[in-house]
């Protein structure tokens, strides 16, 4: 049975963070907007960065869970940014601010977690070494999260989308040459 309370302080928190700077949002403001009294605050959460992590947490499973399989590069990085482009502003907010690694360590697992999916999907069943496997997915992991966080620098601007589909038009069937590479030694 989900926790009622709980899941009205992170939806109160996530809307005042949408609003306004982290270091401007106290479990104060967040229990008066809530209605509940701090006690109820500090039993389902030990702070502030606590609850951001916890809410970034169980994103990144949701993110997981929709995703089992992905197949391609396009879909690996619009995954790894959905969350974000929902909550630009609170994101922002968050990687602003002195708990930016909550953010970054969430978003390295959807990064390995849609990478894997979409290897899984491009390699089946085809014998391909173990360690060009493990090289594939930490490469492209890498280039998801400098994509994401790239753009998070930039301010999170539109138009990420189309250059997104853009780079993987342009390196269309490279993927598919390593995997071939990969095969031929």
């Amino acid at each position: 049975m989900p926790n009622f309370t709980k899941m009205a302080i992170k939806a109160t928190f996530i809307r005042l963070l949408n609003q306004r700077p982290l270091n401007q949002i106290t479990v104060k403001d967040i229990v008066e907007e809530c209605g509940v009294n701090r006690n109820s605050f500090y039993y389902h959460f030990q702070d502030i960065p606590a609850l951001i992590e916890e809410i970034v947490t169980e994103e990144a499973d949701r993110i997981i869970a929709e995703y089992p399989s992905i197949d391609s590069l396009e879909a690996c990085l619009n995954a790894a940014m959905e969350f974000a482009r929902k909550n630009r502003r609170a994101i922002l907010h968050i990687y602003h601010s002195s708990n930016r690694a909550i953010y970054e360590q969430y978003l390295w697992k959807v990064c390995q977690h849609v990478v894997t999916a979409y290897g899984r999907e491009l390699f089946g069943d085809r014998p391909i070494r173990e360690s060009d496997r493990e090289l594939f997915v930490q490469f492209y992991k890498c280039e998801c999260f400098g994509m994401v966080m790239e753009w998070m620098d930039g301010g999170m601007n539109d138009g990420i989308k189309e250059r997104i589909s853009r780079l993987c038009e342009l390196r269309r069937g490279m993927v598919e040459e390593m995997v071939e590479r990969s095969l031929k030694r």
